[in-house]
């Protein structure tokens, strides 16, 4: 890990000397001596790469990982001291005081590690460079199998499948327990995601509860699936009401995920209306007694979940290994078969090991796929596993993550712990993490770019069953993950072992570790008493990470709008989404070393001119209920911005200049009026934009010819209910030449201009929302939408749709929600479909789209071997009459 550190600051030595090179005068000599040394160090960590299991190269590694802060720092004070200077005598003075540091820690930090690797790594040869990286090209299984494919517990299922169906005189709770690691989720979802009981239930609910209890959380999770309005306001006992009047009225399912004890039960219970008989309600917990709690009376014993029978082992073993269940009896591998056999015995019955241990044997394949050297590598892994083999279940889970730890490259090391920041049972956003892990440096430049690379990181550590992927969109990329329990545990005791972050948190009133030990860290995660930290007036000289994430916001008190930016000057990160500013924290501007910062402002008008300062800044995500936001800061004086992220419509100044803008990837959401020739030449390297207003002043003369990287793209009309509606689109040729997904809303179009969005030949991706077209009929007959894959279509009043087989030739996914007029889904589409989801359409359509899927599930059966698979999902308020 420490060499994605060197490497981040050598780029960070680089940038400082191409950029402040004037202001430098003095200190370039030591500047490149520093850097020389460095390179050392970076070859030594390559070099020895092997041996970084060795108890001296891990004393190395933290040192040279300390180093790398203190540089860090002391670029970085210099840096902000000068930019707090105006006079040049001043300023002069702080120039000669750099390179005195710079020659300080040369001579007493970097000299003493570089003698210390020649004396006791003094024959290590010097190794030729590595090959390129190979982490792209590793033999690699579908990331969605864990939700879509799941082996064992199939008696298990048919038995907690009997419980759901079986009717009640009341209420009934079932509840499965068992150790962490055994499934206990993977098998509700299974069994959450199961066809009849989507049939049977129209209202399911999914709730992760995790350790960390908070009955606002839950039971706003639970309203979210009955009304889209923000009840965030209402008091505790409005908020349960309203979850009881909610569950009176529907049948449903409720899952309850991770419940950690019988108090946190009894909350839950009481919204529970148990005259609702028809319901049910599935728990999973680690405690019997919580299981206990829950009982209803004489009805259904909790279940106790059982350990994998040694074929269940077998059988997820060779899923995760080669992407089916028999997977080694191919005459390529059939010599793995007895070894395989044998590690899926040593993980005695525990999914969660067998998934991790998989996850190595996957690795494995970078390395070779001759078989009999494959199997030299298995016996290796065999052996480890029997070491821990003999420990209780949790010991073995947490021994199976370190061995998995221990074969990851290290430019994932870092990644990979880093997910300990994020609390229990945490839904994590992907394009969130990606960026974050960019802001920290723990993202390496390759071919393409960083965020590509990131995305790459995540991909492999969902590939190792080190991550949880949760939730994936329509195109089959991951959307949000999550991290085990113990997974996560593993990860905060390695990291705070090597300082990656320190998490602050309370324990009988006392925060641990105390608040004066801040000054020794360089993140802090907060989960929780945020107000109480800030009133001890903590100072953090070293922190470049303050990441805020609550289960429930938190209002921060006037008072307290400086703290951050005066107890933490230093900062690179500032994650604080979960925090309720009530105005712009105007210190912010401040801290120039900034990367990435997410702000929640409910309302305010002006992005203040000062953010300009902040010329390290790459991401800024903004949340608000306001509509319009002016930007005063100067974008284009912004020069390493990449993604600008707000939901309301932001105002640029055509005024401003500066060179800037070529690094902007997203921007979103932009007024209407501010997108000008101007912001098309300059952010000409878009890749997603977003806009937000009176969309009439942008289809009058739209021109996006020039955007030939930009791929997403989205529009919303945000005009009074009143105004006139949009005439047409603008030309197909207006639209940026290599667009993939277009997403409308609130245009009140007629369907007869769908036949322009059927001209741009590049679109993957359409999302027609809150009527984004208008009328009773579309005849898409005539047009060919020659490689749309996915279809959304949410809140319409469409009563007939015809297509022809033409029309759609490679479409694979179809969503309609809120559609209660549509009488009919053409059969035509279902040619390539692969998936459907329907919520609150009529009876009529729900018949039809059940004819595709019996017309699906009849070419499954003509052709088994071609795998052809069909999904549909149906969701509340189907099979109704229109309003």
């Amino acid at each position: 890990m420490a060499e994605t550190a060197l490497t981040f600051l050598l780029g960070e030595l680089r940038d400082t000397l191409k950029w402040y090179n004037d202001l430098l005068s003095g200190s370039q000599a030591d500047f490149d001596l520093l850097n020389r040394e460095l390179n050392l160090m970076k070859e030594f960590l390559r070099d020895a790469a092997d041996r970084r299991e060795e108890k001296m190269f891990k004393e190395i590694e933290q040192q040279i990982r300390d180093v790398v802060y203190e540089v860090e720092d002391t670029i970085d004070k210099w840096l902000t001291a000068a930019k707090g200077k105006s006079t040049v005598s001043r300023f002069t003075t702080k120039k000669f005081s750099l390179a005195k540091e710079v020659k300080s820690l040369r001579d007493d930090r970097v000299q003493p590690v570089l003698n210390l690797i020649r004396d006791n790594f003094a024959a290590l040869a010097s190794a030729p460079p590595p090959a390129p990286d190979q982490h792209q090209s590793r033999h690699k299984k579908d990331q969605s199998i864990r939700r879509e494919k799941v082996v064992g517990f199939k008696d298990e299922e048919a038995t907690l499948l009997g419980y759901l169906m079986d009717e009640k005189e009341k209420l009934d709770v079932i509840s499965i327990i068992g150790m962490p690691g055994l499934g206990k989720t993977t098998l509700a979802w299974k069994i959450f995601e199961n066809e009849q009981i989507c049939f049977e239930f129209p209202i399911r609910i999914w709730v992760y509860v995790s350790q960390r209890f908070n009955s606002r959380d839950v039971f706003l999770n639970i309203l979210r699936k009955f009304t889209s309005n923000d009840m965030s306001g209402l008091s505790d006992e409005e908020l349960a009401q309203s979850v009881r009047v909610c569950l009176s009225k529907e049948k449903f399912l409720l899952v309850m995920d991770d419940v950690w004890s019988p108090e946190d039960w009894q909350v839950i219970k009481t919204v529970l209306p148990s005259s609702n008989k028809l319901s049910k309600v599935m728990i999973t917990s680690r405690l019997k007694t919580v299981g206990e709690r829950a009982k209803v009376g004489h009805f259904t014993e909790p279940h106790n979940l059982r350990f994998f029978k040694l074929e269940e082992s077998w059988e997820l073993l060779q899923l995760e290994v080669f992407g089916n269940e028999e997977g080694c009896y191919t005459d390529q591998y059939r010599e793995l078969v007895d070894i395989g056999m044998k590690i899926a015995a040593q993980c005695h019955g525990v999914p969660l090991t067998v998934v991790v241990v998989g996850g190595i044997l996957v690795d494995l394949f970078v390395k070779t796929h001759v078989s009999h050297l494959l199997k030299k590598f298995w016996d290796d892994v065999s052996d480890n596993v029997s070491k821990f083999a003999q420990n209780n279940e949790e010991k073995r889970i947490s021994e199976a993550v370190e061995l998995s730890y221990k074969t990851l490259p290290d430019h994932l090391r870092e990644c990979f712990l880093y997910m300990a920041v994020f609390p229990e049972e945490h839904v994590i956003p992907a394009w969130m993490l990606t960026r974050m892990w960019i802001a920290e440096g723990f993202v390496l430049p390759k071919q393409g770019s960083l965020e590509e690379a990131a995305e790459q990181n995540l991909s492999d550590l969902v590939g190792r069953n080190l991550l949880m992927l949760d939730h994936k969109n329509l195109m089959g990329e991951i959307k949000t993950c999550r991290v085990h329990d113990m997974i996560r545990e593993f990860c905060k005791n390695i990291a705070v072992e090597q300082k990656l972050f320190q998490e602050i948190r309370k324990n009988k009133g006392v925060f641990e570790p105390p608040v004066s030990e801040v000054q020794k860290f360089h993140r802090l995660c907060f989960h929780s008493d945020l107000p109480t930290f800030f009133s001890k007036k903590p100072k953090g000289p070293h922190v470049r990470s303050f990441l805020c994430f609550y289960k429930e916001p938190v209002n921060l008190e006037d008072k307290y709008l400086p703290s951050i930016p005066d107890a933490f000057e230093l900062l690179r990160v500032l994650e604080s989404i979960s925090i309720r500013f009530r105005q712009f924290p105007a210190k912010v501007t401040k801290l120039i070393h900034l990367r990435y910062v997410t702000l929640y402002i409910e309302e305010f008008s002006i992005l203040p001119e000062p953010l300009s300062q902040l010329w390290n800044l790459q991401t800024l995500i903004v949340e608000t209920k306001s509509r319009s936001i002016t930007m005063k800061a100067n974008i284009w004086k912004m020069y390493r911005l990449r993604h600008l992220k707000l939901k309301a419509a932001i105002v640029l100044d055509p005024k401003w200049n500066g060179e800037g803008g070529e690094n902007l990837q997203t921007l979103s959401r932009l007024a209407p009026e501010s997108y000008t020739t101007k912001v098309s030449e300059r952010a000409c390297n878009l890749i997603e934009l977003g806009i937000r207003g009176k969309l009439a002043t942008l289809f009058s003369d739209m021109s996006m010819e020039n955007l030939g990287f930009l791929e997403k793209l989205k529009l919303m009309n945000d005009v009074p209910t009143d105004s006139e509606p949009l005439p047409r689109l603008p030309q197909s040729s207006s639209f940026p030449p290599n667009l993939k997904r277009l997403t409308l809303s609130k245009t009140f179009l007629d369907w007869k201009h769908m036949s322009t969005l059927a001209e741009i030949q590049s679109l993957e991706v359409l999302k027609l929302k809150e009527n984004a077209f208008t009328g009773t009929s579309w005849n898409a007959a005539a047009s060919v939408f020659e490689n749309l894959l996915v279809l959304v279509i949410i809140d319409a009043d469409i009563v007939l749709w015809v297509v022809s087989t033409d029309s759609f030739p490679r479409l694979s996914s179809v969503v309609l929600k809120n559609c209660d007029k549509l009488e009919h889904i053409p059969v035509e589409l279902g040619q390539k479909l692969k998936f459907m989801e329907i919520e609150r359409i009529h009876r009529s359509a729900v018949e039809s789209a059940k004819r595709i899927e019996e017309v699906k599930r009849e070419e499954e059966e003509r052709r088994p071997k071609e795998r052809v698979q069909f999904k549909l999902q149906i969701g509340p308020g189907c099979g109704r009459g229109p309003n």
